[in-house]
């Protein structure tokens, strides 16, 4: 099999922008401007950002979204902790490592959560015709893991750790390059978090059979480790042609940001995600929908103030 380059999604990132949010807001409401990372261009987490920040602004015409094309969770989270993002998408196991300081984090960063969007569900996919029907044979074989610094990458690592699989040949691919690397047989397999279905897995299954290896029973080993983010869910059956569900492991995405986002910024756009929802693109898949009760639910990633007090105010 030939190797495959570590290979690096292009990160478009604002130079130094005044954020008015974080220095007070008029008498009219929120205003200024705040930075938003979401993830690879035309990926869901930037289509989710770019819808969300039409909506703020349509909301709150003081107060400007401007949104960041990143990597995803792990660079989003590093760039709340350095200044260059005010609000952020990301996993939920990446976002609490921030929190706590450890992992790919080493001190604590300044993250407070908006709310807990909807759950990704981590796909093991190969050809159909692969010998790899659990990930114990993914042993001595190239796998991409998903993008550096994404979320996926985290995730993939833990699964492959709790399994009990030592030793693979691992790339770092986004989305896009892991399924042209599985179509040139580059990769025996590879990881993706989103949607069931996604996209460009659906698009994939329409030119080449593909499968999803089971990742079932793995769940409370995780939590046990790592916390109480994973849960234990099934990709329906359906989804890219399979016939029965998959058993595997689902992370929810939080929308978060920096402590410091001004108390009615935060309120405001936390209020604009349940009253636009039906216009924000969420993965049609079961827990996906926004719910505001789903929405609270951080675990040890703390609520910021200003998302607390929409909560309170709107539901009690």
């Amino acid at each position: 099999m030939s190797a495959v380059p570590r290979r690096r999604l292009l990160t478009l990132t604002a130079g130094a922008l005044a954020t008015g949010a974080l220095q007070g807001c008029s008498g009219d409401g929120p205003s200024g401007r705040v930075r938003l990372a979401t993830g690879p261009r035309g990926g869901p987490y930037a289509i989710f950002g770019s819808r969300l920040a039409d909506e703020v602004h349509r909301a709150h015409g003081g107060l400007a979204v401007r949104v960041l094309t990143t990597a995803a969770s792990v660079e989003n989270l590093h760039m709340l902790a350095d200044g260059r993002a005010d609000l952020a998408l990301s996993l939920a196991d990446s976002a609490a490592d921030a929190t706590a300081g450890r992992g790919l984090f080493p001190r604590p960063e300044p993250v407070a959560a908006l709310a807990r969007l909807y759950l990704n569900y981590l796909h093991l996919v190969v050809d159909a015709d692969s010998p790899i029907k659990e990930p114990g044979q993914l042993a001595g074989r190239t796998v991409s893991l998903g993008a550096a610094e994404s979320g996926t990458s985290v995730t993939a690592g833990r699964v492959l750790a709790a399994a009990g699989v030592r030793h693979v040949r691992s790339v770092q691919l986004g989305l896009g390059e892991s399924i042209a690397a599985l179509t040139g047989r580059e990769v025996a397999a590879f990881f993706w978090s989103g949607g069931a279905p996604t996209r460009a897995i659906e698009q994939l299954a329409r030119r080449r059979p593909v499968r999803l290896v089971p990742l079932g029973g793995l769940a409370p080993a995780l939590r046990r480790e790592h916390g109480p983010v994973y849960e234990s869910v099934s990709i329906p059956a359906g989804v890219y042609g399979l016939n029965a569900p998959t058993p595997t492991v689902a992370t929810p995405s939080y929308l978060v940001c920096r402590t410091d986002l001004a108390a009615d910024t935060a309120r405001a756009v936390t209020g604009v995600l349940f009253e636009a929802r039906a216009r924000l693109p969420v993965p049609d898949a079961p827990g996906s929908r926004l719910d505001e009760r789903y929405a609270i639910g951080t675990g040890t990633v703390p609520l910021h103030r200003g998302a607390a007090a929409y909560y309170r105010a709107a539901y009690g």
